[in-house]
This record gives structure tokens, sequence and C-alpha cells, in this order.
């Protein structure tokens, strides 16, 4: 079987797998926030909280829960990755740096994973557990619960308000979604060879007769919360290219699957919630758009040849695993960066300057092909109510969202919202390129102008968009252990997760403080489902990002490209 045949056998089998999934796993999803039956064990984390899970919220008490949570998680993290060296089975590893036990708090709490350190090294196993696969599970389930928030914002009728309560959809989402989907994955791993083990570490012999020792833990769990939480922090600094993480072609498709099953699935869940299936088939389609439009750009520039070595072995095959090749790394690639997982199986710095400049481009979209667990979803309905308020003008339609107004308050939210990502990344960006200890951090400098000092800016644009858009994965020729990009970076990281969250309630609130029109009513306004509206949608995304970053990208992947 020839690579390509083999690749488009996998991406079948992905698109097939996830239609499959699609319409069962959406309704689940919307009956676990629907349902006011709980179940035992969360009656038992609802007393221990304190919490009246018949209790509803607004958007102000949401929030703040919200920022408890958020608050009282980062602390926590980085108590304990400081303190690491002081608790059990910590294998002789030290507690780390306060710069990077900062950076890495915000960036598991933000659901981002960005790690500047080597994770066999420097994280114990306790840590791993009792911190960092903690977060993957509640950081995505805090992102679910803020996109559930906002239909509920969408789909209240009786204008009081209320958009459900944070601590029971937390819980819910923990316990009934991503826990049961986590150990199926981890179960998948184990029998294919991932390492699931209370060891720390095993001593083998090499060739030459000297000594050495494997890292061992229970990595494959982790691994398996790591990807259908669209996290990416890896057990080890390969992260998914390692044997022990992703050891055949088929955990590759297994980890692809896990990545988007749930992003994918939130737009049914989003149709059943506003009792409308057609919404959420419009947000699918624009998804499926992008992000099939991004894996040919990227599979197409990977497969070709540029220079003696790529052509000898008849692909750009540097840094990426034989075991995947060109199609399982530039499917792995673009479902990795179209959310915010930032897990890799290929060193995204290899990739040639136009295919790296698309795995960039799929993050300053703003992760909306399909998003990360929750806030793909939720990105794109803010996008969505833009599109609707410019659409509507245009037409001389009133601008409204499935009977809601779309007032002065809603969209200067909404622009809001759209801005946070390209002030962080730009901003972060310009500064760092500025400052001359930059140059000692990049693996690619060279004179201004040169292919080289293209590729170096890439390297820093990427490192800010991957932070600001909470993805966590790197063009790994940049050196980020300095104390002005941990705290910079960590930065952009916190606030590129916090501040859209404040906004999105904040909209969701809005909303739910109005009571929607009658059909009559409605009929006057413009359409939000259907093949016109999902191009409209489509448009102002590409454009919203074109007229934000073609500069930036001109600078860099395009001009290395060129």
């Amino acid at each position: 079987m020839t690579d390509l045949s083999a690749g488009l056998l996998q991406l079948a089998s992905v698109l097939v797998i996830l239609a499959a999934a699609y319409v069962p796993l959406g309704d689940y999803m919307a009956r676990v926030y629907l349902t006011p039956r709980d179940a035992a064990p969360e009656r038992l984390m609802f007393r221990a909280l304190g919490v009246n899970p018949r209790g509803n919220q607004t958007a102000r008490g949401y929030g703040l829960s919200v920022l408890a949570f958020t608050s009282v998680s980062l602390a926590s993290l980085y108590a304990l990755q400081r303190l690491q060296g002081h608790l059990p089975w910590s294998d002789g590893k030290p507690g780390m740096s306060p710069a990077v036990a900062f950076n890495t708090a915000i960036s598991f709490i933000a659901n981002t994973n960005w790690q500047s350190y080597e994770p066999e090294t420097t994280i114990s196993n306790l840590t791993q557990m009792l911190g960092l696969a903690v977060q993957n599970f509640l950081s995505a389930a805090v992102g679910m619960a803020v996109a559930v928030a906002l239909i509920r914002g969408i789909a209240n009728h009786r204008g009081n308000g209320e958009i459900g309560n944070f601590w029971v959809d937390l819980i819910r989402g923990t316990v009934r979604i991503l826990l049961p989907l986590a150990v199926a994955v981890a179960a998948i791993l184990v029998f294919q060879g991932a390492v699931q083990s209370w060891h720390t570490g095993a001593g083998i012999t090499m060739l030459d007769g000297t000594r050495s020792r494997i890292p061992l833990g229970p990595f494959a769990s982790q691994e398996s919360i790591k990807l259908l939480g669209t996290n990416g922090g890896g057990t080890y600094g390969a992260n998914s290219a390692h044997p022990f993480s992703n050891p055949t072609p088929l955990t590759n498709v297994i980890s692809i699957l896990a990545i988007l099953i749930i992003p994918v699935s939130l737009t049914r869940t989003y149709g059943t919630l506003v009792h409308d299936r057609r919404q959420g088939l419009t947000l699918l389609g624009v998804m499926a758009a992008i992000w099939g439009g991004m894996l040919a750009l990227v599979w197409t520039m990977e497969s070709r040849t540029d220079g003696a070595a790529s052509q000898a072995a008849g692909a750009m095959l540097e840094g990426k695993e034989t075991r995947f090749g060109i199609p399982g790394s530039a499917l792995f690639a673009v479902a990795t960066t179209g959310t915010s997982t930032g897990a890799v199986n290929s060193a995204h710095d290899s990739f040639s300057a136009a295919g790296g400049g698309g795995l960039l481009w799929n993050m300053l979209l703003g992760e909306v092909a399909p998003g990360g667990v929750g806030s793909g979803l939720y990105g794109l309905l803010v996008l969505a109510i833009i599109t609707v308020f410019v659409g509507g003008l245009l037409v001389g339609r009133s601008p409204e969202f499935l009977g809601k107004k779309v007032g002065r308050r809603e969209i200067t939210l909404s622009a809001l919202y759209v801005l946070v990502m390209p002030a962080l990344v730009l901003t972060g960006a310009s500064i760092t390129v500025l400052l001359g200890s930059t140059g000692d951090a990049l693996g690619n400098d060279g004179p201004v102008g040169s292919r080289s000092a293209a590729h170096g800016f890439s390297e820093v644009m990427y490192a800010f968009a991957s932070a600001a858009n909470n993805n966590g994965s790197a063009f790994g020729g940049l050196t980020a252990t300095s104390d002005w990009l941990q705290i910079s970076l960590g930065l952009a990281m916190l606030l590129g997760r916090i501040v859209p969250i404040v906004l999105v309630l904040a909209l969701a609130g809005s909303l739910a403080r109005q009571k929607p029109k009658t059909g009559e009513q409605q009929a006057a306004a413009l359409p939000t489902s259907g093949v016109l509206f999902g191009a409209l949608l489509l448009g102002t995304a590409l454009l919203v990002a074109g007229l934000t970053f073609f500069p930036a990208m001109a600078l860099g992947p395009i001009a290395e490209a060129l």
C-alpha cells in the first residue's frame, strides 16, 4: 500500500467514525447538561462543595464561580510543583523553579499545556497525576461549561438572565463525558503498547554495554485525557511522537479521533439544545470547510520535495516519524492546531515554510475548526453573532440571532472577544523580537530579509499564537526558558483564557435577559442556518483573521516560502 493510499484510508476512517458518533454523542452531551437528575457520586461532590444543584446562576454568579475555581486551581498546581521534591514518589526530582512553575500552572489551568521543560526529567509521577492530569480533566470541563452557558443564554425564553449552574456543569462534564471516554481511549492505548506503570523507571543495557534508564509511569491514562480534553501536554518530551505514548499507526488514528470527537459533536449538542438541528449542522459545515482546506494545504506542501534531502526521501520527512509518514503527520498536525490540543507527533518547526505557515494560520483563525473542547464552539458562535450583525445591516434586516436582538452591548462584547487574541499575539511577538536577548533563544536567526530570519520571526509568532489561543504546541527552535518568555507567555495564556471566558459569559447573560421574538417577528431576521449563512460565517472568520494577521504572516511564513 502506498503512503497516499494509507493516508486516504486513515482520513476516511476518521471521518466515518466521527460521522457515526456525531448524533449519539452530541445528543448524549445535551442530555447530560439538561437532565435534572444527579448521580450518587455527583450528589456527594455537591454536598462537599456546599452547592445547591437546583440553583441557577446569572452571568455574574457563573463568571465569579469560574474565576474562583480557576484561582484555586492555579494556586494549588503552583504549590504542588514547587513542593514536589518534598512529596512522595518524587523519584529524586526537585521542586520546579518559580518562573517555570508559574508558567506551567497557568498553562494547565488554561487548557494550554505549554511545556518549556522535559517532562520525564522534571515532573514527578505524583505531580503528573495529582496536578497535571487532574487539570486536563477540569480545564476541559470548564470550556464545555462555558459553551453550554452561552447556549443557554441563546435558548433562554424566560428573560430571567439565568444561564445554569457552573458547579453542576463542571462536575457533570467531568464525570459523565470526559471520564468514561478517557477510560475507553486509555484502554485502547494500553492494548496497543502505550506505557501504564506504577514504576518510575526501568533499567536497560544499551548495545555498547552501558546502563541507562527509561522513565515510566501511568502515562497512557494521561495521554487519553490530554487528547480528549484538547490539552496536549505530554508525559515525554517527544510528546505523541514517542512510541511509549503513540506506538502504532492505529493509536495515531485513535489519537486524532480523540482530539476531534467532542468539539465536532458539540455542534450537534448546540442544535439539540436550541431545538434547531440545522443551526448545529451549519456550524459543523464551516468547521469542516476550514479543516478540510487546511489539511489539503499542509498535506500537499509536505508531500513536495524542496532540497536534496527531501528529494532523496521523496517528501519533506525531516522531523517526522516514519511510522506515520506525511499523511499521518499532516492529519495530526492540522487536528491539533485546529483545536486547542497542541499535542504533536512530528516537529512542526521542521515543516516546510508553507506547511508550517498553514499550522500557524490554523491557530490565528481563532481555533474554530473545530476548536478546543467548548472553546471552539463558543468562539464560532461569537463569530456567528458578528456575522448576523454585519449581514443584517448589509441586507437591511434586523440583526437578530435566534430571536434575540444583537444590539450595542452584544456586538461590543463580541468585538472585544475577537480583539483579545490578536492583541496578545501581536503585542507579545512585537516586544519579543525587539529584545536584544531574543536572538540567543532562536534556533533560526540571520540577517534581516534572509530566509533564516523570517523563520526565526515565525518561531516567535507561533509561540505567542499558541499561548494566546491556549494551544500549547511550538516551533521547537525557540528556547522559551528565559524569565521574559516564561512570564510573557504565561500571561498570554492566562489572559487568552480568562478574558474571552468573561466576555462570553457576559454575552450569555445579555442574551438570557431577552425574551425571544415571535415566529412572525423572527421571519424578518437574517436566517442563521443553511449554506448562505454558512458561507457568510466562513467569510467573516477568514476576513477577520486575514485583515489582522496578513502583515505579520508576510514577514514570517510567506516571506520564507517565497
